[in-house]
């Protein structure tokens, strides 16, 4: 069985599983590993390589690092020169222009973790719990101009635990991603690869989260929004609020059999105690800017210690 002709483009740690796999794969000829430039990092502002580049370095495999591969024609040249039969996307950060989704002999693929149409955009995994879902999954589409949009050809559904964060969804999602790529190949050396449009009814849409995104609106949020946030959000941007006008991280709440108005506090008991729209709740995990994370009795102490008002600010 011959090897096809792989370029796989790629930059986090997120996408490393896949690229081992490929890495790997007995039929599977890496023609090169395109990601971004190295990035100035840590307190020194030393170049940092993203885990992409440090793993193609690491086995002397081709790599371009690159800030637009799109108008790096020399780079576009060789790949056309290489008979290349398939790109394989997986958190790049940049898009690919006509003159790459025409250049493999099949196409373009792109690896998203939802179930397309659903989530079409940056931050499908944070917006499955956002919403409170209960599946996710990987979607393989076939790549067009516009974003998310193209044929599927493979997507596997994942159950969503009811105590996963982020974090540990999107360990879970990047082995399935591997995975995933496993059965395109398979497909593809079978000749067994299908294209099934998305149902343009079913979009919806997963932009960019920003750091402001992370605020928990007490008087405006109930108890499953403010649990979806704190799930979502870990480990980034986190969810936080203001206590004596710093910010304080939440990573923890617990519902208590207190009546408390919206946006009210309370520090009895040792509890820092909140009202929120249809119950009142306990920051049980917080942290304090500055300090170490840990209960809010121990927080709640410390702040007494020190004298003044406890207050919870808009």
């Amino acid at each position: 069985m011959r090897k096809l002709n792989v370029v796989f483009c790629g930059t986090p740690d997120f996408s490393l599983p896949t690229l081992e796999l490929l890495h790997q794969h007995p039929h599977i000829n890496l023609v090169g590993i395109v990601t971004m430039p190295d990035r100035p990092s840590g307190r020194g502002q030393d170049l940092k390589s993203p885990p992409v580049a440090e793993y193609a370095k690491l086995h002397k495999l081709p790599l371009f690092q690159v800030e637009n591969i799109n108008r790096e024609d020399q780079i576009l040249n060789e790949f056309e020169s290489n008979n290349i039969d398939f790109i394989l996307v997986l958190a790049f950060a940049q898009f690919l222009g006509i003159r790459l989704l025409n250049l493999p002999k099949l196409g373009c693929f792109n690896i998203h973790t939802s179930i397309l149409p659903k989530y079409r955009g940056a931050a499908p995994i944070q917006y499955a719990l956002l919403n409170g879902d209960t599946t996710t999954g990987v979607s393989i589409q076939k790549m067009v101009k516009e974003m998310d949009a193209g044929d599927l050809v493979h997507f596997h559904e994942l159950a969503i635990a009811e105590t996963e964060t982020s974090g540990l969804l999107s360990t879970r999602l990047k082995f399935q991603a591997a995975l995933s790529t496993n059965q395109l190949i398979r497909d593809i050396l079978e000749s067994k690869l299908t294209f099934t449009p998305q149902d343009s009814s079913r979009i919806s849409f997963a932009p960019t989260l920003k750091k402001e995104d992370g605020f928990l609106d007490f008087k405006n949020f109930d108890y499953k929004k403010i649990q979806n946030h704190i799930k979502a959000l870990d480990p980034w941007p986190g969810t936080y609020c203001f206590l004596n006008n710093q910010r304080l991280k939440v990573f923890q709440i617990d519902k208590l059999q207190r009546n408390l108005t919206p946006g009210e506090l309370s520090t009895d008991h040792g509890h820092l105690a909140i009202g929120c729209k249809d119950c009142t709740i306990r920051l049980s995990l917080v942290q304090l800017e500055g300090k170490k994370v840990g209960s809010d009795t121990e927080l709640l102490n410390g702040l007494k210690n020190k004298g003044g008002i406890i207050s919870i600010n808009p």
